[in-house]
């Protein structure tokens, strides 16, 4: 029986973990949901499989070029994409598959014969949220196997908390960033834990415009 795989993803937040990378290996077409963030990880995606993307409320560079939703047909299914789920359109039956996001939450159902999925967020991790995608598998018979994805986090919340941070720290974490940085790299310059450094930069990306100080009374600091 020929099997196609589409890869489902959203809100990746300038960060593709090796992980992800891995489950993306195989499949025929990847699908994302928005808040991309910038192309760099646009340009990974494509090197895996062919991509199709929206383009969120967060976006810098050509992300920006991304259409705010989109109708494609890929793998014999007709699917509409778009970031938030209030952009959805009423009337889903005239697609096979449906892809939002934003909410960094996994959720999916069915309605009719339409598989509405958010694959939630495997980008930063926002607080205690799990890191998720999903793996859609098309039969040659008509059948499809939709499959939760969770990506294990190295650090718990109570490890997180041990961690000592100031503002000097946050504002040195976001320069290092804009330079072009990567999370690990960030983590060690800094003296803290890639999951701690995840955190500060997810809430500098997600809220535009804050600075060290709301980042530290985000994380509660």
């Amino acid at each position: 029986m020929l099997v196609k795989t589409i890869g489902v993803l959203s809100d990746t937040h300038d960060l593709l973990r090796p992980e992800v990378v891995e489950l993306l290996k195989g499949c025929d077409v990847i699908l994302h949901g928005g808040d991309v963030c910038s192309g760099k990880i646009l340009d990974q995606l494509q090197e895996i499989a062919p991509l199709y993307a929206v383009r969120g409320n967060n976006f810098k560079g050509r992300v920006e070029d991304l259409p705010e939703s989109l109708e494609v047909e890929a793998c014999g299914l007709k699917i509409f994409m778009t970031h938030k789920k209030k952009d959805l359109p009423k009337d889903l039956s005239s697609y096979d598959l449906v892809v939002y996001g934003h909410s960094h939450k996994y959720e999916e159902s069915r309605e009719g014969k339409t598989v509405v999925i958010n694959p939630g967020s495997c980008g930063p991790r926002r607080f205690h949220q799990p890191i998720t995608l999903a793996i859609l598998t098309l039969g040659s018979d008509g059948s499809l196997r939709l499959e939760r994805q969770d990506i294990a986090h190295p650090e718990t919340e109570q490890e997180l908390a041990k961690e000592d941070i100031g503002k000097e720290q946050i504002e040195k974490i976001i320069r290092k960033w804009e330079k072009g940085k990567s999370y690990a790299k960030i983590a060690k310059d800094v003296h803290i834990s890639e999951a701690l450094a995840e955190q500060i930069l997810r809430l500098y990306l997600t809220h535009p415009g804050v600075d060290a100080e709301g980042i530290m009374k985000k994380l509660g600091l």
